[in-house]
């Protein structure tokens, strides 16, 4: 009776298992569609007219599509003016400078040499990590280490180049590697290749 009511809840353990992604799944479209309720809302909560709310998200809608389309040719120059100001801004410029940095890298918009992808020791020799260059001068590499799951959470070190090893994931491999907490990586041939 044990073995059998062992089996079962291990049988249900799976399928809830099964549902997790597509739980994930609807938490992300109940929380973009919360969004658009609170912000058309909001809108109206100012307007008190519906044909003006839907004429001003509309156009909202049409500013960031042509900002984005800007900034993938280039330069956005409605950015660069914000950028001026928000310089000037003690304190908020630092943050604001930073968190631009942060999410161009993560975008691919920033410099390729910011989207590589390497393996370091850590948290101890002998135990090999996939790690983000964020910046390099002189031979000194300064890494993200993200941890499992939650790639946005992590840790910052700087080390000298003859303590990584380069990796040809990307950005995005990499990621998909920490939040499946290694489930996702076809990049066998690599780690066979690490130092033991």
């Amino acid at each position: 009776m044990n073995i059998s009511l062992k089996r079962i809840f291990n049988l249900f353990l799976i399928g809830v298992l099964a549902f997790i992604p597509i739980f994930v799944i609807v938490q992300i479209v109940l929380f973009a569609k919360s969004m658009m309720l609170d912000m058309y809302a909001s809108v109206y909560g100012y307007s008190d007219s519906v044909f003006l709310t839907v004429v001003l998200l509309t156009f909202s809608f049409i500013m960031f599509t042509y900002i984005g389309h800007r900034i993938s040719m280039g330069r956005s120059s409605i950015v660069a003016i914000i950028d001026v100001v928000i310089e000037r801004l003690p304190l908020l410029n630092t943050i604001y400078r930073v968190t631009k940095k942060i999410v161009n890298m993560f975008s691919g918009h920033s410099p390729q040499s910011m989207r590589e992808v390497v393996y370091v020791e850590y948290p101890k020799e002998d135990i090999w990590v996939p790690a983000y260059v964020t910046n390099k001068n002189k031979g000194m590499y300064v890494l993200f280490i993200p941890t499992s799951p939650n790639p946005t959470s992590g840790f910052t070190v700087i080390v000298h180049e003859s303590k990584i090893i380069k990796s040809s994931m990307d950005i995005e491999d990499a990621t998909s590697f920490i939040v499946s907490v290694g489930v996702d990586f076809n990049r066998i041939e690599e780690i066979q290749n690490l130092p033991k």
